[in-house]
């Protein structure tokens, strides 16, 4: 494993920061809008507006998708590089978090299983911050076991006509374009006669209803669909087949949800206790040393990551530990922030310490436990395909879904 920076990767982090010196205001400044918005200070839609302009900006110079070929708009690096920069952007008062589905899901799986015409249709509009994507795969009766998920696709003529309903859509209510799973073969066993749409959201038949969470925001959205029409030529892979390419997608969720990138961090924590005056405080020192402990971790997980994507092979179950970790050490850090703040912790907004910073992030946690496949649905995986325990009893891998359905 690699623990240091190359001279090429030192090179590239300082090109990186100068740029974001040069363009990003600082962190914690009047110009922060990502702290603004945490804090309930910036509306949403402002929010969205300046998380364009500054993929705009990144476009515009050529650092974004670090990882993506020239030819689509990206800056053809590695994916060490892209971790270095997410480093340091996370240092500035800046955030592209708006286009996390489109840069960091919907883009590599669509480099990975687009036509040349999607590629071409699709990628640049996306780098440059002029749409923004969700991820149409939940359904009330389809999270965990997303293979269960009932959203039809009937083919007629050169066109599918979908129905149904997705829930806790990221995002939904200020996309231009959706990832869209539906079951077209019901003959099939649940894990086939699935597939893969690109679809408009401005198109007849979008229902976006937000939902409001407990951190006072609504994030998340459950999206109706009524005789939506897609085209043929927006199915991505094969009719039928798109397991196999929802897998590349949320493989990619959970690598990025492992990576984080923004946020609070140990740092900040750290700040907390002092301006507060509760560093020397015994039982808040434990705390901090148990976080930078399980941050160690993870920085250690991430550099498995990077070296194994360097020497161009492919992770292991790095991405679906990191997950399942991250989901554990948010939760965690959100605790003891409050806990140091003390009375204090119950305030919200301006009146709290850091503009409440570290309530909503403490309200905000609990959904990283559930995005990318739950915290129960990372232990199997990592337990049958790591550790070689046994599976699940799985009664109706083989049952054509329309069986299932009738249960």
């Amino acid at each position: 494993m690699d623990f240091q920076d190359s001279p090429a990767e030192i090179e590239f982090r300082a090109a990186a920061r100068d740029f974001l010196r040069a363009t990003a205001p600082p962190k914690g400044g009047a110009d922060d809008f990502t702290g603004a918005y945490q804090s309930g200070a910036l509306a949403e839609s402002e929010y969205v507006k300046r998380c364009k302009e500054w993929q705009g900006t990144l476009a515009e110079h050529g650092w974004a998708g670090i990882t993506w070929p020239t030819e689509y708009g990206g800056r053809g690096g590695t994916s060490l590089e892209a971790a270095i920069f997410a480093e340091e952007q996370s240092q500035f008062g800046v955030s592209n978090g708006i286009f996390a589905v489109g840069i960091g899901m919907a883009g590599p799986t669509i480099i990975a299983h687009g036509t040349a015409d999607q590629q071409q249709r699709f990628l640049p509009t996306l780098l440059r911050g002029e749409e923004v994507w969700c991820q149409l795969f939940s359904e009330p009766g389809a999270g965990s076991d997303m293979a269960g998920l009932s959203t039809r696709a009937v083919r007629d003529g050169d066109e599918w006509i979908v129905n149904g309903q997705k829930v806790w859509t990221s995002g939904a209510v200020h996309s231009d374009l959706g990832i869209l799973l539906a079951r077209t073969d019901p003959e099939q066993p649940k894990h086939r006669g699935i597939t893969y749409f690109l679809c408009d959201m401005s198109d007849p038949g979008f229902d976006v209803r937000p939902i409001r969470q407990i951190n006072g925001q609504a994030h998340f959205n459950e999206v109706f669909l009524t005789e939506v029409h897609v085209p043929d030529d927006r199915v991505l892979g094969d009719a039928n087949a798109g397991w196999g390419v929802a897998m590349t997608t949320l493989s990619n969720e959970r690598l990025l949800i492992g990576e984080g990138g923004g946020g609070m961090k140990c740092a900040d924590l750290l700040r907390l206790a002092t301006s507060l005056g509760r560093a020397d405080d015994p039982t808040v020192r434990q705390g901090l040393a148990a976080a930078f402990s399980r941050a160690e971790i993870l920085r250690y997980l991430g550099m498995r990551v990077r070296t194994a994507a360097g020497r161009g092979t492919t992770p292991g179950a790095e991405a679906n530990i990191m997950k399942l970790f991250t989901a554990s050490h948010l939760k965690l850090m959100g605790e003891l922030a409050l806990a140091i703040e003390g009375p204090s912790g119950m305030l919200a907004g301006s009146d709290a310490p850091v503009a409440g910073g570290w309530q909503h992030a403490f309200l905000s946690h609990p959904a990283i436990r559930i995005a990318g496949g739950s915290d129960e649905v990372q232990r199997n995986i990592i337990g049958e395909r790591v550790l070689g325990l046994p599976g699940d009893i799985r009664v109706d891998k083989g049952l054509p879904f329309r069986e299932l359905a009738k249960q």
